[in-house]
């Protein structure tokens, strides 16, 4: 057939079938009416901790009402770790009771008098009255790195958990249930009582019934055991306030792309004929570009840094150290070095960059040391004015390089994989042994000296921190002059606004360091690639990049990140050139 006109956008048929268009029209369009909304805060605001029951039961649909709102609770990862032990029995309910006395006069006894009093006087018989128990445990067998969310905050089943006693909560004052939770408890002696296995845990016990009271305010409230503090005076702006023993906020004079330009770059991208991010990593990079380069973009550069190193002498590689200089020269030539020739190919212009060379290559940047070099294992790499000066050479060219769309960057130096080794084991705290490979052309004896080498220069330069200070000493003591120019091109590109490409570990180290001076650089970061280096795949969890190659590359001089930056420039093309839908 012919087409005539927009075609309809593809909705989906289950699931979220809104579109970023009716989104960004009536962003409230979600919102269930004040009514739900002034019940909802009624019921939040009529919640109490019951005491006293009623001996009438509890009809069984009502139970499995607030059963099922538990059920309903947000938990990490989808993992539902909660179970729910529902105890009718008089005999286990009275030995709970009894195991809950001895634990407040255990507890009592660690209180000044009046305090101790005060605990004494408050009424537990709930747990003897209410007609239903519900201990709610934690079934925390799942190792954490198994759930998606809990390898960092491991707790987070356990406050799932406390989620679903709150939806319980609030669903049993809806239909007029009083719940009370009791967790004056040995947590083993009520595991012991209800018979859970090694692993789970309990959460305390839930008295359920027809309440034998109907509270104004929050009973420990009522009693003065507490007041309920301000709001003002739990909430915080920002961060923890300095003079309360937090650590001063680091300045950053960089701003990552704001919310609004993510969000456009997405509604743009849900117009198009195709279900979102059909192009999984690609999409997600491509509105990384538009939101920070602009979606016009069609261009760029490679910048091309290369250096000799000291480090060289000490047999950690299996090339001439010319190859550096030949490699730079050709950079410059038609026909070109590799990297040039798959930049020109994108249509990328190149700039070459002489961060330190045996002889001077004509015609490219001037970023060369003029101070002495060490070789790490003995002597820093640089020293601080060589360190300011090619930071402050990378930022120029890199600020001139924004101007033309994407930056690229591409490295060469025979020896800087041992460099770039060293810097990420300062950088990540991590040992030799996580991070030194093979390297291009070597072997296991030439692979034992690297790994020797990086070991040393680590116990000669000591421990470093994470943050700005320490990342500029690890440059200084451990980084290659050519990876210095490159932070300073990250610096100068994200201030402008700017989307950078990265290539193999040297520059993805180089984008590390720039981080670390400026944390908001990392929002104008795309991974090109994953080479074959070890510690590669650390950097860029530690950058937070999933990378759009894995081609096990060694070929360094910014081909796997050219050959990204194509895939990116050719798709921002295919996005201006497709169809718009409509609603």
């Amino acid at each position: 057939m012919t087409p005539s006109g927009a075609p309809r956008r593809p909705r989906p048929t289950v699931g979220d079938a809104s579109s970023a268009r009716e989104r960004r029209e009536d962003p409230r369009g979600w919102a269930m009416g004040e009514q739900v909304t002034e019940a909802l805060g009624q019921v939040i605001a009529g919640r109490r901790d019951i005491r006293r029951y009623r001996p009438d039961p509890v009809e069984p649909e009502l139970l499995e009402r607030v059963l099922e709102a538990g059920h309903s609770a947000p938990s990490v990862g989808h993992s539902q770790p909660w179970r729910f032990v529902v105890v009718r029995s008089p005999e286990t309910r009275e030995r709970a009771a009894h195991l809950a006395d001895t634990a407040r006069l255990r507890q009592a006894r660690d209180l000044l008098p009046e305090r101790a009093a005060r605990l004494l006087d408050l009424k537990l018989e709930g747990l003897r009255e209410a007609p239903i128990g519900i201990v709610v445990a934690c079934d925390r067998r799942t190792q954490a790195n198994g759930v998606l969310g809990r390898a960092t905050f491991t707790e987070t089943d356990v406050w799932s958990c406390a989620c679903a006693i709150q939806n319980m909560w609030l669903t049993a004052r809806s239909l007029g249930l009083g719940m009370g939770w009791v967790t004056l408890f040995e947590p083993s002696d009520l595991a012991g009582l209800i018979g859970a296995p090694e692993g789970v845990e309990t959460l305390g016990w839930m008295c359920l019934g027809w309440p034998d009271e109907r509270p104004p305010e929050p009973g420990l409230q009522r009693a003065s055991w507490s007041t309920k503090l301000p709001l003002e005076e739990v909430v915080l702006e920002e961060r923890w306030p300095e003079g309360d023993g937090a650590p001063a906020q680091p300045l950053s004079h960089l701003r990552a792309p704001g919310g609004d330009a993510l969000v456009d770059a997405g509604d743009g991208a849900d117009t198009l004929l195709a279900p979102p991010e059909s192009l999984g990593i690609l999409d997600r990079a491509l509105n990384r570009v538009v939101a920070t380069s602009g979606p016009q973009t069609s261009g760029g550069r490679l910048i091309l840094a290369g250096a000799d190193h000291p480090v060289v002498d000490l047999g950690i590689s299996a090339y001439e150290a010319h190859v550096t200089a030949d490699v730079l020269a050709h950079a410059l030539t038609e026909p070109s070095s590799l990297g040039a020739a798959h930049a020109r190919a994108a249509g990328l212009a190149v700039d070459v960059v002489d961060a330190g060379v045996k002889e001077a290559v004509t015609g490219a940047v001037d970023a060369r040391p003029r101070g002495k070099r060490g070789n790490l294992r003995d002597a820093d790499a640089l020293t601080d004015n060589d360190l300011e000066r090619c930071v402050t050479v990378g930022e120029n060219v890199g600020r001139r390089a924004a101007a033309d769309g994407l930056v690229v960057l591409g490295e060469v130096g025979v020896g800087n994989t041992t460099v770039a080794a060293a810097l990420t084991c300062a950088l990540l705290g991590v040992d030799a042994d996580d991070v030194v490979g093979l390297g291009s052309g070597a072997d296991a004896a030439m692979s034992k000296r690297k790994l020797e080498v990086v070991s040393a220069a680590m116990e000669r330069s000591g421990t470093f921190g994470s943050d700005a200070d320490a990342a500029r000493r690890a440059l200084r003591c451990l980084g290659g002059p050519e990876i210095a120019v490159l932070t300073g091109v990250c610096l100068a590109a994200a201030d402008a606004g700017t989307t950078i490409v990265l290539d193999g570990l040297a520059t993805s180290v180089a984008a590390l360091v720039a981080c670390r001076l400026e944390p908001a650089v990392q929002g104008y970061l795309v991974a090109g690639q994953r080479s074959r280096e070890k510690g590669h795949a650390l950097v860029l969890t530690e950058l937070g990049l999933e990378p759009l190659l894995d081609l096990r590359l060694r070929a360094g001089e910014g081909v796997g990140g050219v050959l990204a930056a194509g895939m990116l420039l050719r798709g921002l093309e295919a996005r201006r050139t497709s169809i718009r839908t409509t609603d």
